[in-house]
């Protein structure tokens, strides 16, 4: 029994041992600086080397050493309990748009604080700034702008302080504020509406086409030869003394699938791969604005957005990556084999052989509208067995295209 308790101290008395040993190296790493260390290592060697051989020059050097070592120390030390926060103007822009970022550091105790810097990191960009002293209940308001150059998820922040010397020595470094995501979104074009389908759906949406036949009713309007008699509409023909016709506004259910090749091989250059993105985002908008069901496919990522803001986030966060299944349709498919209208849209360099090979699997009910990105070119439209494809030279030749496509 003794031997257990025994056995059960040491192994308690070691696992203590082994955390106040991570603490303190964490300690010792996040403070002194590997040039801390280095210089620290040196005053010592110095100093035992002296001692040894007697060199003024080496005790003088450890002197200076040593000195430099104080007194970081003494510049690290003071009173660095303070609150920040960061805002944003804006969390959802798109390219070329400005944001204003607030930040916002008070001091919530009793006692004044020390200066500090104030680290906040924007992207791959650090902002800094400096924290003077704060009385108690005192705030430092600093605002920061930048442009956003090019599309993408941007975070900004975490806001960090960092207390010490201007050697580099000793830092004290503590986090304020978490960070706030930025979504850049891509340029868009405004489209027509989209009406191709399935019509007659009870799920469908009404597509502003007025037809004879269809299941959302619409109004009158007086027989013309030629109209099928079982639409007439008897009671109000028999008020009016004049045969008059229902007349239905046509429904039609899309089911789209978006999907987006993210190859970098399949486009010549960066600025065509977001154009692709500007296509894609911009199809995307316009069936989600009519309210028509959409999953997105961008490699392995797929969803399900259910408005415009949701999927322009979505297309914010797209990048290259060249493990994409080049056969588009595959993946596709496992995720919206029921789709009524089915969007591609690749890059120049997509052979068309390709094109058509992953068009092949494709349910022939539905309709397939590949969109291929060629910078400079003039639009076209190509019909092929199974599908349409169309040369895209300028975001703004695509709503001329989906108007002749609609």
């Amino acid at each position: 029994m003794r031997q257990s308790q025994t056995t059960r101290r040491n192994r308690t008395f070691q696992r203590s041992m082994r955390r106040i040993g991570r603490r303190a190296e964490r300690l010792a790493t996040s403070t002194v600086s590997p040039l801390g260390w280095a210089v620290i290592v040196l005053a010592i060697v110095c100093t035992v080397a002296f001692a040894r051989l007697g060199w003024h020059e080496l005790l003088a050097m450890a002197v200076v050493l040593a000195t430099m070592t104080v007194c970081a120390i003494a510049m690290s030390l003071g009173n660095t309990a303070f609150n920040a926060a960061i805002d944003v103007s804006d969390r959802r822009v798109t390219v070329s748009d400005t944001v204003d970022v607030n930040v916002t550091v008070d001091n919530p105790g009793r006692t004044p604080t020390a200066s500090a810097r104030g680290d906040l990191p924007i992207g791959e960009h650090h902002e800094r700034f400096t924290i003077p002293i704060l009385a108690a209940g005192q705030s430092k308001h600093t605002s920061v702008q930048f442009t956003a150059i090019s599309r993408g998820v941007l975070p900004v922040g975490p806001l960090s302080i960092r207390k010490g010397d201007p050697f580099g020595l000793i830092r004290r470094e503590r986090r304020l504020a978490e960070h706030i995501d930025v979504f850049i979104h891509p340029r868009t074009v405004m489209l027509n509406t989209l009406n191709a389908g399935i019509p007659r759906d009870l799920e469908g949406q009404p597509s502003g086409e007025i037809v004879d036949d269809d299941l959302d009713f619409y109004g009158l309007r007086e027989y013309e030869p030629g109209d099928d008699v079982r639409n007439v509409h008897w009671l109000s023909s028999a008020k009016t003394g004049a045969l008059m016709i229902r007349q239905y506004e046509a429904t039609r259910r899309t089911d789209t699938a978006l999907t987006i090749s993210i190859t970098p091989n399949d486009y010549r250059d960066a600025q065509e791969f977001e154009q692709a993105v500007s296509i894609h985002a911009s199809i995307g908008v316009q069936c989600l604005q009519q309210g028509r069901p959409v999953t997105a496919h961008a490699g392995t990522r797929h969803t399900s957005p259910r408005h415009a803001t949701e999927f322009l986030d979505e297309c914010s966060a797209i990048v290259p990556d060249i493990d994409d299944n080049p056969n588009l349709a595959q993946d596709t498919l496992v995720r919206a084999p029921d789709a009524t209208f089915y969007f591609f849209t690749v890059g120049s360099m997509k052979p068309l052989d390709v094109i058509k090979r992953m068009t092949l699997a494709l349910p022939h009910s539905a309709t397939c509208v590949v969109l291929q990105t060629a910078p400079g070119q003039p639009r076209g439209i190509k019909r092929y067995a199974g599908f349409t494809l169309a040369t895209v030279g300028d975001l703004a030749d695509l709503p001329i295209i989906m108007g002749v496509l609609a």
